[in-house]
């Protein structure tokens, strides 16, 4: 016997994500105030301030993987919901390499518009990793799994090419 219903308990769910949206664009709020109060120590210890704002996108990504868990538990019993869950996360797992290649375009990786998402995408991916390898563990169905499977190869794969790269360009460049 169910003690929440399925309404309530999606209700519950868009409110966990609703939450976490809007602490996260508090707490970016805050952080944007941070560098307007301070900006003389935001220019001397960029790199710093450069961390501390990594720090941040990771928080933030790792509470959205709080309501994915309920959401995860509530369509466990679903097929469909499953496999349409799956098929987002295949889909969301196809913006990192899509961010590698616009970051490759000099006009998108200086500007802020489309430059910062895509590098705050890639930034957080081992955060998405946890969030796929959690929705590979709960996936009870075959094709649910497969999808999940591949999402976490493309998020890997892209996040693995990235470090052989640069890590690559080192050692052309060691002299």
């Amino acid at each position: 016997m169910e003690l929440i219903s399925r309404r309530a308990q999606i209700r519950l769910v868009i409110a966990g994500y609703a939450g976490v949206a809007l602490l996260g664009a508090g707490l970016i709020f805050m952080r944007y105030l941070q560098y307007k109060l301070h900006p003389d120590d935001a220019n001397t210890y960029s790199v710093m301030w450069g961390f501390g704002d990594w720090m941040l996108g990771v928080f933030i990504g790792g509470l959205f993987l709080v309501p994915t868990f309920f959401l995860l538990l509530m369509i466990a019993k679903s097929e469909a919901a499953s496999v349409l869950y799956s098929k987002i996360a295949l889909a969301f797992s196809l913006t990192a390499p899509l961010s590698v290649g616009l970051l490759f375009i000099p006009a998108v990786a200086q500007g802020w518009v489309v430059g910062g998402p895509c590098m705050y995408r890639l930034l957080d991916s081992p955060v998405v990793l946890l969030g796929l390898g959690m929705s590979r563990l709960m996936a009870r169905f075959p094709r649910a799994k497969r999808l999940t499977s591949y999402a976490l190869l493309v998020e890997f794969g892209t996040l693995v090419l990235i470090v052989a790269s640069m890590s690559g360009s080192m050692w052309l460049h060691r002299g």
